[in-house]
C-alpha cells in the first residue's frame, strides 16, 4: 500500500509518500480500506520531535501517523464476523496509522458510518466533533448566553458556533483573516471580528451594544485567550479546549476568583474521562448524519500530507484537515 511516512522528525517536508507492506488484522480486528484520514494539530507536534511533543510518549522511527480513519471494510481477522466484509466504518484508533491506503482497528473502536454521512464528514467527527460535543457539554449553554468562539473557523469552532446559534444565544466569533471572519459570519454568528486586527476588544465590544460576554469558549489560548477573558462578565463562564497558538498563557486563579468566572478545562475532563469516548463519538456522528452539526472539511491528496502538515500549522485551513488516498 502507499502511506506518508515520516523516518525523521522535524519539518513537514519529512513526510514522505511511499510504499510500505500492508497490515494484516488480527483477533477481533478489521481491515480498512481507507477513504478519509484526518489530521490533528498534535500530530504536526508529534512530528516536529520529542521537544515539541505535548503527549507522554513519543513514536518510534519510521511511524505513520494518525489514526482517524474512516472507509470500507475490506477483510477481517479471526473471531470477527465476515457480514463486516464492504461495510462503511469509521474510528479513531486506526493503526499503524492513518495516513495510508489500508489501516486496521479493533472491532470495538469502529463505528458504522450512518448512512446519511460521507467517509469526510464521519472523519472529520470523530474525535473532532466528539472533542466539540465535550466542549459543548462542558460550556452548558442556553439561548440566553453571549457566548465569545476563538478560533470559530476552526474544525471545533465551526461546529460549537453552529451549536450555540441553533440554541438562539447571541455569538461573537473570533477568527484570523477577513476570508476566515466571512465564514464564521456565514456560519450565523451575530459578530465575527479578526481577532489579529488591532483594538478588536473595542470592536465586539460596540457590536454586543452594552451586553457583556457570559460564556468564554476559547481553543487558542496565548494573548487572543486573554484578551477575549477581559470581556467576560462577573459570573461567567471560561471553557478551555488546548492553547493551538502553543502560547503559554494561563489566567490569573486570584482574578477569576474575585470576577467569580468558572474556569472549567474540557480538554483535562475529556483526557480523564477515556471511558466517555464512545458516546462523545455516537453522540457527534448523530449529530452529524442528522444536520445539526456540519462539518467543514478541508482535504488534501494523501499524496499532499505535507503540505497538509504545512498548511495546518500555517493556519491556512479551515475545518477539519482530511486526507484522501
Amino acid at each position: 500500500m502507499r502511506a506518508a511516512v515520516l523516518h525523521a522528525f522535524g519539518s513537514a517536508d519529512n513526510l514522505r509518500y511511499e510504499t510500505v507492506p500492508d497490515p494484516e488484522p488480527g483477533p477481533g480486528q478489521l481491515r480498512i480500506a481507507v477513504r478519509a484520514a484526518g489530521v490533528h494539530l498534535v500530530e504536526t507536534m508529534l512530528r516536529r520531535g520529542p521537544e515539541f511533543n505535548p503527549l507522554p510518549w513519543t513514536p518510534e522511527l519510521p511511524t505513520v501517523l494518525g489514526g482517524e480513519v474512516s472507509g470500507v471494510v475490506e477483510s477481517v481477522g479471526s473471531g470477527v464476523d465476515s457480514s463486516w466484509v464492504g461495510r462503511p466504518v469509521v474510528t479513531a484508533a486506526g493503526t499503524p496509522g492513518g495516513y495510508a491506503e489500508l489501516a486496521v482497528a479493533d472491532l470495538a473502536a469502529v463505528h458504522p458510518v450512518p448512512e446519511a454521512l460521507g467517509h469526510e464528514a464521519a472523519v472529520a467527527m470523530v474525535v473532532t466533533g466528539a472533542t466539540a460535543v465535550s466542549f459543548l457539554e462542558r460550556a452548558a449553554l442556553t439561548a440566553d448566553d453571549t457566548v465569545l468562539i476563538t478560533s470559530a473557523a476552526g474544525g471545533v469552532g465551526q461546529l460549537a458556533v453552529q451549536y450555540a446559534v441553533g440554541l438562539g444565544a447571541r455569538v461573537v466569533g473570533l477568527a484570523g483573516g477577513a476570508a476566515k471572519v466571512a465564514l464564521v459570519r456565514d456560519l450565523g454568528a451575530d459578530v465575527a471580528v479578526d481577532y489579529r486586527a488591532d483594538g478588536w476588544t473595542a470592536r465586539v465590544a460596540d457590536a454586543i451594544g452594552g451586553r457583556t460576554v457570559t460564556a468564554l469558549l476559547d481553543g487558542v489560548g496565548g494573548d487572543a485567550a486573554r484578551e477575549a477573558l477581559g470581556l467576560v462578565a462577573d459570573g461567567g463562564r471560561y471553557v478551555t479546549i488546548g492553547d493551538a497558538s502553543g502560547a503559554e498563557w494561563l489566567p490569573d486563579a486570584a482574578d477569576l476568583a474575585a470576577r467569580r468566572i468558572v474556569h472549567d478545562d474540557a480538554l483535562a475532563y475529556l483526557l480523564e474521562h477515556r471511558d466517555r469516548d464512545r458516546e462523545f463519538q455516537a453522540t457527534a456522528l448523530a449529530a452529524a448524519a442528522e444536520g445539526r452539526l456540519v462539518p467543514a472539511v478541508h482535504a488534501f491528496p494523501l499524496a499532499e500530507a505535507a503540505a497538509a502538515h504545512a498548511a495546518l500549522e500555517g493556519r491556512a485551513t479551515t475545518g477539519k484537515v482530511v486526507l484522501v488516498p
